[in-house]
């Protein structure tokens, strides 16, 4: 099975879940990974180049998908629209659709780029902050999502929900110097990311993607 995984921090504890999931040689033999940002992973899902991911919660419609998602409770901290001239992030499909639902001028920006922006003092309107103020729900910025091996991928995110994932310190600092942030403010930015769908979640995805769809 091929598996396309978003590049970002935010999905850190999945990584680190399958890596100790596929210990076993034989796993791995069974098991690839295709690293890229949302907007990407969306395109390979749909070409059929991956057989599962997280994807973007806007393209998720079409596709057999599990209650794993990214998910943002308040504040996110890593998609934010800023004063500038409008501009989409080539990187995203949800968030400058999001934008645009809730008529917000000005240049969006997420992942590792937006926190660090934020982390050194940037100032701007958190999309999830927004969401929740308009609707008192979360936000599903992502979906855990197939086109094929079903019961596989269904059962690692049964796993997941199931099994607590520690970050080790060597990795810690690892993940947190790559993206010039410190070990303190990846942790703490993790706690602000959910990822088992309760049922405000959903409601919230669906309300999302029935008011992406009226609004093309």
């Amino acid at each position: 099975m091929i598996f396309g995984s978003i590049s970002y921090l935010n999905l850190l504890p999945f990584q680190l879940f399958l890596k100790r999931r596929l210990k076993h040689p034989a796993s791995k033999m069974a098991f690839n990974y295709k690293r890229n940002v949302p907007s990407q992973i969306n395109k390979a899902l749909r070409r059929r180049d991956v057989h599962a991911g997280f994807i973007s919660s806007v393209e998720s419609s079409p596709y057999p998908c599990t209650d794993l998602g990214i998910i943002a409770n308040r504040a996110v901290y890593s998609v934010f629209v800023i004063e500038g001239e409008n501009q989409m992030d080539q990187e995203s499909a949800t968030s400058n659709r999001l934008a645009k639902l809730l008529n917000l001028q000005g240049k969006v920006i997420i992942g590792d780029k937006a926190l660090k922006y934020y982390l050194e003092g940037g100032e701007g309107i958190d999309l999830a902050t927004e969401w929740f103020n308009r609707t008192s729900l979360p936000f599903v910025f992502a979906r855990l999502c197939f086109n094929s091996h079903h019961k596989t991928v269904k059962k690692l995110a049964k796993e997941f929900t199931q099994t607590p994932v520690k970050i080790p310190q060597y990795i810690l600092k690892k993940e947190a110097n790559r993206r010039g942030i410190t070990p303190k403010q990846l942790l703490w930015y993790l706690d602000h990311i959910s990822y088992d769908m309760d049922y405000r979640a959903k409601k919230s995805l669906k309300k999302f993607l029935k008011a992406a769809k009226n609004r093309k």
